[in-house]
């Protein structure tokens, strides 16, 4: 993966998605790419705060911004990695999927439950995941780094958003000790299992097929705890979503993995 696309937001979980960006960067020599978006929308769209209000928030965040960017550049000139800065002001989400559409994977980080507050991650994941053509890789709370050269899980159901993921990260993948292909049980359907095991065969990645029982458990946990049965250090699996009244909504797995995951998550829609 060579065009490495980073969320950049002034909250607890910067440095944890920054280091993950700098592992993958590191992985394939690839380049990363900054995109700090500074969000005045809900600002510009209040019709009290006046116009000279609205000019000293909006002066406020971008100096807010400015001092992230220089601590993130400071960090980056020490690392051996290719990379770029880009600004914008906007909607977070609009501007992700835009810059995203040449992009090889696109970091962001995990919600963090309850009530967002200042210093947590945007909640952009699912509008994010389901709207660009890049592979969202979430970075777990608390996440320390990427280790590429451990376990994948692929999580199989038989579905064209399966087998797409699957596509998408075979850069990836070539790097795992065993890619362990998971599909639960009573989440079964379309192409068989064997089919992904013998596609990332003939690329080389060494894989296992796992039939794995559901016994009562929601897929998302099912999944979860294959993850610690066949201690998986990511997990890749497709995004599924539905359409309802025109307006796109995550299905209940993909919002589960996002919400829940203890590893990488790796998205493809």
């Amino acid at each position: 993966m060579k065009s490495i696309m980073l969320h950049i937001h002034d909250d607890a979980e910067q440095g944890n998605r920054l280091q993950l960006a700098l592992d993958l960067a590191r992985l394939g020599g690839g380049h990363i790419s900054c995109v700090q978006v500074a969000a005045v929308e809900p600002y510009a769209s209040d019709p009290y705060g006046g116009l000279f209000g609205l000019a000293a928030i909006i002066d406020t965040i971008h100096d807010q911004d400015k001092l992230a960017r220089q601590a993130i550049e400071a960090r980056l000139a020490r690392e051996d990695v290719a990379w770029d800065w880009r600004c914008f002001d906007g909607g977070v989400v609009e501007t992700l999927i835009a810059q995203s559409r040449l992009a090889d994977v696109l970091v962001v980080s995990q919600p963090m439950p309850g009530r967002h507050v200042h210093d947590h991650p945007l909640p952009i994941v699912g509008d994010v995941v389901l709207h660009t053509s890049a592979p969202v890789l979430v970075a777990p709370i608390g996440a320390r780094g990427f280790k590429d050269d451990g376990n994948a899980l692929l999580a199989w159901n038989g579905s064209a958003e399966a087998a797409h993921a699957m596509r998408l990260t075979v850069p990836l993948l070539k790097h795992a000790a065993c890619v362990h292909v998971v599909e639960v049980g009573d989440d079964a359907s379309g192409t068989p299992p064997v089919e992904a095991a013998s596609y990332l065969v003939r690329h080389g990645i060494p894989c296992e097929v796992h039939d794995w029982p559901a016994k009562g458990r929601r897929t998302a946990v099912a999944l979860l705890d294959a993850v610690a049965e066949l201690d998986a250090d990511y997990l890749v699996m497709g995004a599924y979503g539905h359409s309802r009244l025109r307006e796109t909504v995550l299905g209940g797995v993909t919002r589960a993995l996002i919400q829940s995951a203890t590893v990488p998550l790796l998205l493809a829609h």
